[in-house]
């Protein structure tokens, strides 16, 4: 702690300064974080649709067989990595990166959505393509999902995966591991369906383009978990600075009382003296 007094008044500047910055990256994330979700929750309404309908056709078709639905003999899996463009969000790009690692094996693999995933992969990980996440559009995942699902379905590799982070709140998010193919069967209702052109071909469109709209759902949902990760560094960063600020500002009181009673104690025994 400086014990200066203009060197203690240059740290209070300097602390108000930076608290300005972090507070308004704050209010962005805050005003950010509630359009994403409004956006977040159209798509998912979609994909849902897709899913309770991918349900429906196999409760109804019990028998009916896909290549979208088979277990591989390959143990290789594809994974699409989600993080972020920019920092200053807490752990959110290095616990990906650690999800990634953590299960990760040689022949595996990989497409990078996120900048700032790069500089942590650096030579340790190989990957076939990458998208900055601002630059990402729902075609651009159309066409990762492309590749990856030839790939499977060529059996060059076993697995689809994605790695995102998962939001729970605005004060709970977690990178998650979320399997695309093959594709879980779910629960569905037995109705009356007819299938143009046929029930197989109908099937696995609609398991496509699901694979697509979820993918696109939990690049959004990434988004928000940044913004909310943001956010959350933000605060912290302005609870440690008013906390600086305090500590700062007693010790510029304490180191003013200071000078004001050596002042006083020199002019007493200047008095005394005379």
């Amino acid at each position: 702690m400086p014990s200066n007094k203009k060197a203690i008044k240059e740290r209070i500047r300097s602390i108000r300064s930076t608290k300005k910055i972090t507070s308004a990256m704050e209010v962005i994330a805050n005003a950010k974080l509630a359009k994403l979700r409004n956006l977040m929750e159209k798509n998912r309404t979609y994909t849902n649709i897709l899913q309770d309908m991918i349900a429906s056709i196999m409760a109804t078709n019990k028998d009916i067989e896909s290549p979208f639905l088979k277990e591989k003999e390959s143990q290789s899996t594809y994974w699409l990595v989600i993080g972020s463009d920019l920092g200053l969000c807490g752990a959110y790009n290095i616990n990906v990166h650690k999800l990634l690692k953590d299960n990760y094996i040689d022949g595996d693999k990989v497409i990078i959505i996120g900048s700032k995933l790069l500089p942590l992969i650096k030579d340790e990980i190989s990957y076939t393509d990458f998208k900055p996440v601002d630059q990402t559009s729902y075609e651009d995942i159309k066409r990762f999902m492309h590749k990856m699902i030839e790939s499977f379905l060529n059996d060059e590799v076993g697995k689809i995966k994605i790695i995102y982070t998962k939001f729970n709140s605005a004060v709970n998010f977690e990178a998650v591991v979320h399997q695309v193919l093959p594709y879980e069967r779910k629960e569905g209702e037995e109705m009356e369906l007819i299938y143009d052109p046929d029930r197989d071909t109908v099937l696995n469109e609609l398991i496509r383009m699901s694979t697509e709209s979820i993918t696109y759902s939990l690049l959004e949902e990434t988004k928000i978990s940044e913004q909310a990760s943001r956010r959350l560094a933000m605060q912290n960063a302005n609870d440690n600075a008013d906390e600086l600020e305090e500590e700062l500002t007693l010790a510029y009181n304490q180191a003013r009382q200071a000078a004001i009673t050596q002042e006083i104690t020199e002019i007493i025994g200047g008095a005394d003296a005379l």
